[in-house]
């Protein structure tokens, strides 16, 4: 099997995690756990099984000047994903949140344009017009849209969660052809824990961990050991052999895969027609800023 089926295959089992996250999540937050001390148990359970890994099959050091980039990344990759994202998640519902972070291609090809010189053709540029119309209207026709509004706010967390992403999925490129992803995301996620432990501190110590049902324990479980430990591996280990827009295009299959978990947690959530016209302004977007195919080749092809 070549390493960019693997990659492709990573990714796909990746999206099919993050795709259940967001119904799983949900029944933890905020009930049982709030979600900055979420937050921290994801990023101490992850981090925990990251330096297990590597001490004992990883023996590879870093280079002190690339610390630097390293604590940024886990800026971008940790903390500002992280807390956005399970706060966010937390005010908003798993469908709304899976819809806007479709919009995380668009912003890969922005960014990667800016930081790896990446050549943003008219096709591309239409992609983008349609995937940002199609955020937008997910969130400016919301039929709770107010300053007030408990999802709006929740909404905005998810499309800045979304940005942070990006930049992260950029920034970490360089580092792919000098270390294993083992090196690169264990100091990503100790950088990390200390950026959150302030934010999930207090949270964290108000939790009621006689009172949790065995159930929730397991949807825990699955977040820190699958959606942070394993999609963080598999992400970073795609990165080796695909370009930073080809990893973000993956996401828009998280709608579609959210929709289904939703449906089975029985969290009443909806896909009406403004939702499903987001989706599909996002994902024509998606399709066109992923199409290397452009009117000039066509036009040289022809003659």
């Amino acid at each position: 099997m070549s390493k960019t089926l693997q990659a492709h295959l990573a990714l796909l089992l990746v999206n099919l995690i993050y795709g259940a996250n967001y119904s799983i999540a949900k029944q933890v937050m905020p009930v049982y756990v709030q979600p900055f001390a979420f937050v921290l148990m994801r990023v101490g359970g992850a981090l925990i099984l990251f330096w297990i890994v590597s001490t004992l099959f990883i023996k590879e050091k870093v280079d002190r000047k690339d610390f630097p980039r390293l604590a940024l990344l886990a800026v971008f990759g940790v903390a500002l994903n992280q807390l956005l994202f399970l706060k966010g998640l937390s005010i908003t519902t798993p469908i709304n949140a899976s819809i806007i972070m479709i919009s995380n291609p668009i912003v890969v090809l922005i960014i990667a344009s800016l930081f790896l010189k990446e050549k943003i053709s008219l096709n591309k540029i239409a992609g983008i017009i349609f995937g940002i119309g199609g955020a937008l209207l997910m969130l400016t026709f919301n039929k709770d849209f107010s300053f007030g509004s408990d999802t709006i706010y929740g909404d905005m967390m998810i499309l800045v969660n979304s940005v942070s992403w990006a930049c992260y999925v950029v920034l970490v490129k360089p580092l792919m052809s000098k270390y294993n992803t083992f090196t690169i995301v264990k100091w990503v996620f100790l950088f990390g824990f200390f950026y959150v432990l302030p934010f999930g501190f207090y949270q964290f110590g108000e939790v009621d961990w006689n009172n949790m049902p065995l159930e929730i324990w397991y949807d825990v479980i699955f977040v820190v050991v699958a959606t942070t430990f394993l999609a963080y591996v598999l992400n970073t280990y795609a990165l080796r052999a695909l370009s930073p827009s080809v990893v973000s295009i993956y996401i828009y299959l998280q709608p579609f895969l959210a929709t289904l978990f939703a449906i089975y947690y029985y969290h009443n959530d909806t896909l009406d027609a403004r939702k499903l016209l987001a989706a599909f302004l996002i994902i024509i977007g998606v399709f066109l800023v992923s199409n290397p195919f452009s009117y000039r080749k066509r036009k040289i092809k022809a003659e």
